[in-house]
């Protein structure tokens, strides 16, 4: 009688992939976090897409990223606090220290819109 195999048991589902994200491809700001939480050194990404847990960046692929840092999206003066998921080339996945307020998420969403029509 041969011996049957467990099933394979689901690996569970990244956070940055269980909700939904929207793709803006919004220019935003990389605001590292300075001494005594000064905000003084930036540097440009495009933010590709955006959820309610996180976004992914596109970023020169020759720059150093802090595993931790605020990023601010143009034409929102917010910052929001994130940390480095993962980094593959140019393309930063990142989550955010908390999630975002599903208003806030729909108010860059729409503003995305809004500007591409």
């Amino acid at each position: 009688m041969p011996l049957q195999s467990i099933p394979d048991v689901k690996a569970p589902i990244p956070r940055d992939q269980i909700f939904e994200k929207f793709k803006i491809d919004r220019p935003g700001k990389i605001v590292f976090v300075g001494h005594h939480l000064s905000t003084a050194t930036s540097l440009r990404c495009v933010i590709r897409t955006i959820s309610l847990y996180g976004a992914e960046l596109d970023v020169s692929p020759h720059v150093a990223v802090p595993s931790n840092f605020f990023l601010e999206i143009l034409g929102i003066h917010d910052h929001i606090g994130c940390t480095v998921i993962r980094r593959e080339a140019e393309k930063l996945t990142i989550g955010f220290n908390m999630l975002i307020d599903a208003e806030f998420l729909h108010h860059v969403v729409r503003l995305n819109f809004e500007l591409s029509h």
